[in-house]
């Protein structure tokens, strides 16, 4: 099949639903095989195959759970499609457990039983996002033999450090993803009371976060006691220990064992899992053949790589893979699967290694009132590309940020009361949702995800605060005008300036608590213009530390009254011009809620605090403690 004819669909598509593989263990596993045909009748083919394992429903064709559009795209194209729901899920046997071990074997398992079916030809790939792309790498751990390819689209890499949990806090996605599939848990299913519960309490997903810590009993999950084991589990286990280095959680810490096949790892700035895509590729680029890196500007969901827009702003018409990479992004994964699966040279020629979206340039306002950002794509050989040079940038006691190292002065101050904490505006969210409680005359549908409600913004957008967002209070405004924020900001640019990389803090702060968080939030700020009267603040980057946490993730050290100590941590990576004319915000703060969990301040073990209290907070910016960022900036000409 040449480049002129790729997107050709010469078959038609016959479906065997819930066929059933036995895993070693004698689990059941139900697989829905979409297979090439003519006349009614599959082709005997044999044929490579691609597969999909998935906790959400494989026949649903509702939202991006859905996989008959896939099913059909690829087997249309001369390839077997088969979607596995997920041990416990739906038509599968055995217990569901959210990034259980066993993900990696039933990977195993399910493709060299498909190697052995007669129209099979044992070349087989996988591709699938987000829990579908855990389970991939896990698999890969397992080396399948006939294991040959896969599309890992924003999947975790160590979920202690840059997912489930996030430099020693909790990244509350995770609950709410537990609570609200509860839904279709197989109890859930077997119990229409019981789900009727958790339907009411998937209602009242912020609530719940505003109840934390929670206990047994005392939860959302309290119906289920496994689901709240689970969820306690990750909300207590805050020290890095052996929990946390089982092959589907910590990939990272296996990753002698994973197989040598070709892989695209893709993701998104604005996705949940920038970090992590970009620590598999880098991991793996110098140890396996052809591993490549692909960064869109996009949120979560592979299908919101082919979509411009990202939150509340419009990273314009050259965003999308859609129509600049390739015809979309289906037909970019086509082409991937057809070089190393059906060994058709002519499919991924002259693919550079990394190909990632650098953002910024356009600034003009949409018709539906947003920013467009714009952008252009890029290319090279390597991650971070050549070229970049790490600068320091300093924090100052008069709110200003420069290359310049501060002078005698005051640490800045602010106070940060846990019970308001600063609400999240936008950001890299994902799975951050409650249900919606059924409107009049709406009969309420067998997939939740159509009745959901976001309680964050996924992507960018202005960071302001109104009355849509959870959390805030009047007087609305800038969360730079909050008192539990410091803002340093640079002049503006005198030229176009590039940071593409992983910015990272050094903080020097103090505080009268035994423990607090610091949360730091890279903005680009638009000038004032006639587009934007009042500017424009957009989120790039952001992360948070967890201060207990500063000499090891093991074993944590509380602060003492007064002492200054030093944190220092990695920022999610970005890749952004700053226009003459912009500045660049660092935003400083000790929480982004409903983001991440809330610190109490008390010192207290984490999931077990009885109380909150307030905290003086002091970041420092002296020659002895000199607080900074460092911003990988590439400089031009």
């Amino acid at each position: 099949m040449n480049a002129m004819n790729r997107e050709a669909a010469p078959y038609d598509v016959m479906i065997a639903r819930s066929v059933k593989c036995v895993a070693r263990d004698g689990v059941k596993l139900s697989v829905d095989i979409y297979r090439p045909a003519r006349n009614g009748e599959p082709l005997p083919g044999p044929f490579p195959a691609v597969v999909t394992r998935s906790p959400y429903d494989t026949r649903s064709g509702k939202g991006p759970s859905g996989q008959a559009k896939n099913g059909e795209y690829f087997a249309r194209r001369g390839y077997i499609y088969a979607v596995q729901d997920s041990r416990g899920r739906f038509d599968s046997e055995g217990d569901f457990v959210l990034l259980d071990q066993k993900e990696g074997e039933d990977g195993h398992d399910v493709i060299e039983w498909l190697a052995t079916l007669p129209y099979c030809n044992g070349m087989i790939g996988t591709q699938g996002s987000s829990l579908r792309a855990w389970n991939q790498t896990a698999t890969a751990i397992n080396r399948p033999p006939h294991l040959k390819a896969m599309w890992v689209n924003q999947g975790g890499s160590n979920a202690f450090m840059h997912a489930l949990r996030h430099h020693g806090t909790l990244e509350l996605r995770w609950l709410a993803w537990l609570v609200t599939n509860s839904i279709h848990s197989q109890e859930a299913h077997a119990d229409p009371a019981l789900q009727a519960q958790l339907v009411r309490n998937s209602e009242n997903m912020y609530e719940w976060f505003r109840r934390l810590p929670w206990s047994e009993g005392n939860s959302p999950l309290s119906p289920l006691p496994k689901w709240e084991k689970l969820a306690l589990e990750y909300y207590r286990n805050a020290d890095f220990s052996d929990y946390w280095v089982n092959p589907t959680l910590n990939p990272e810490a296996y990753r002698d064992q994973t197989a040598d096949v070709p892989t695209v790892y893709s993701g998104a700035w604005y996705d949940t899992y920038p970090r992590a895509t970009i620590k598999n590729f880098t991991d793996l680029e110098g140890r396996l053949s052809h591993q490549y890196l692909l960064m869109a500007p996009g949120v979560h969901g592979g299908p919101n790589l082919d979509n411009p827009l990202v939150g509340n702003v419009d990273m314009g018409p050259t965003a999308p893979i859609k129509g600049n990479l390739a015809k979309d992004r289906m037909e970019l994964m086509l082409r991937f699967f057809d070089r190393f699966l059906k060994a058709d040279e002519s499919a991924w020629v002259d693919q550079p290694k990394v190909s990632y979206f650098h953002m910024g340039g356009n600034g003009s306002k949409n018709a539906a009132g947003r920013l467009v950002h714009g952008g252009e794509w890029r290319s090279s050989e390597q991650w971070p590309p050549l070229g970049g040079v790490p600068e320091d940038w300093y924090l100052h006691s008069d709110g200003s940020l420069s290359s310049t190292l501060p002078d005698a002065s005051e640490p800045s101050r602010f106070t940060f009361d846990p019970s308001k904490p600063m609400p999240t505006v936008a950001s890299n969210v994902s799975s951050m949702t409650q249900n919606l409680p059924p409107f009049p005359r709406m009969m309420r549908t067998g997939d939740p995800i159509t009745l959901r409600e976001s309680l964050v913004l996924q992507g960018a957008g202005d960071q302001v605060t109104h009355k849509g967002v959870h959390g805030a209070e009047a007087p609305y405004g800038d969360l730079s005008d909050r008192p539990d924020v410091l803002a340093f900001t640079t002049r503006p640019f005198a030229e176009d300036t590039d940071v593409v990389g992983g910015p990272e803090v050094e903080v020097y702060l103090s505080s009268d608590a035994p423990d607090t968080d610091i949360f730091v939030q890279l903005q680009d700020v638009y000038p004032e213009s006639e587009a934007w009267p009042d500017g424009y603040r957009m989120n790039l980057c952001e992360s948070i530390f967890r201060v207990r946490y500063r000499d090891g993730f093991e074993k944590p050290t509380l602060m003492k009254e007064g002492e200054v100590v030093k944190v220092r941590f990695e920022l999610y990576p970005t890749s952004n011009v700053f226009k003459a004319g912009h500045r660049l915000r660092v935003l400083v703060s000790s929480s982004s809620f409903p983001r991440f969990d809330v610190n109490p301040n008390t010192g207290e073990a984490i999931g077990y605090h009885t109380h909150m209290r307030k905290a003086l907070n002091a970041i420092h910016h002296d020659p002895q403690h000199p607080s900074r960022v460092i911003l990988p900036i590439m400089r031009r000409g």
